[in-house]
């Protein structure tokens, strides 16, 4: 079971606040494609740049919430918006969503790639790894759940959902890159996410001195 303390939890709320920012904007201002049919599109969504920040900062459960509760909106907008998926919508991106913060965190703690002299240049790999299995959950669900639900798949969809969300992705892993190697972006999350070791050695020097 995950603890989170009250400062995680804040962090939390508050990558999800910047990653709901982040997709209302960018899908506000940047509709790419539009189905012939009006039944469904493509937009920019950049709400996964604070999914990632979650995911390498706190560890898979935390990207995994970010992930999904950042992806609420677009789960919206595509779902009634731009779409007419509705609901499914509105739970199937997010959960997509929390997919690729749960493997990008996963991937991380076990490759330590943050901690890296060359995090740098190894963020750029491990989030476009990261990306895979929210890839093909979404071929699955537009292929198999839509019809499962619909009663006909939207397969067409795919042309424009899938480049798409590469692009984003490859955008977003030279921008992790960046903040990973920056001194200023480690201090900032070392204060909501501060090392065990390091937690348990002031409170053994606070007992010791009282």
């Amino acid at each position: 079971m995950v603890r989170l303390d009250a400062k995680q939890t804040s962090f939390i709320a508050m990558m999800s606040a910047l990653g709901t920012l982040l997709s209302g904007i960018s899908l506000n201002i940047a509709p790419i494609l539009r189905a012939v049919s009006g039944e469904g599109g493509a937009a920019l969504d950049l709400s996964h740049i604070a999914t990632f920040i979650a995911a390498i900062s706190g560890g898979p459960y935390v990207g995994a919430i970010v992930g999904f509760l950042s992806g609420i909106y677009s789960g919206y907008y595509f779902g009634y918006v731009m779409g007419s998926l509705g609901l499914l919508s509105v739970i199937g991106i997010p959960f997509g969503k929390a997919l690729t913060g749960l493997t990008v965190g996963f991937l991380n703690k076990k490759l330590r790639v943050s901690s890296s002299s060359r995090s740098s240049i190894l963020t750029v790999p491990l989030i476009l790894i990261s990306y895979i299995p929210e890839c093909v959950f979404t071929i699955l669900y537009f292929l198999y759940i839509v019809l499962y639900v619909y009663g006909r798949a939207y397969a067409f969809m795919l042309p424009m959902v899938i480049p798409k969300a590469w692009i984003e992705i490859v955008l977003m892993s030279f921008l992790m890159g960046g903040l990973v190697g920056n001194t200023g972006f480690k201090d900032f999350i070392f204060r909501f996410f501060r090392p065990l070791k390091l937690e348990r050695s002031a409170r053994a020097i606070s007992k010791s001195k009282s």
